[in-house]
């Protein structure tokens, strides 16, 4: 895990309900809902975000947000945001919103 990384992800856990489980992943952090990673940090210290793939193109509309991916491969249900998209609380308490509403969709793992 990076510094910026975990810069991020001090942002986060303050703002995060009760229940969410962490874990190291993808060079970053990731924080769990029911067993799925609902939001989290990439190795880079951006926000991570699921997402409900159908509403891709909404996601990517949002502030700073661009499509993640895994080598050269896009990351399907995933987007991240450049810190331009995450600049105060607000900001980061709306995309925590916005991944929670589809992780709670998901059925547990």
């Amino acid at each position: 895990m990076s510094s910026a990384s975990d810069t991020m992800g001090d942002r986060l856990r303050p703002l995060l309900p009760a229940g969410l489980i962490e874990k190291k992943m993808f060079g970053g952090l990731g924080f769990m809902l029911g067993g799925n990673m609902a939001i989290g940090t990439t190795a880079k210290g951006e926000l991570l975000v699921r997402i409900d793939p159908g509403k891709q193109a909404e996601a990517l509309a949002m502030p700073g947000a661009y499509q993640m991916h895994m080598g050269a491969r896009p990351m399907t249900g995933f987007i991240a945001v450049a810190a331009g998209g995450t600049p105060d609380d607000a900001a980061l308490s709306r995309w925590i919103a916005y991944a929670l509403s589809y992780a709670k969709t998901l059925p547990p793992k």
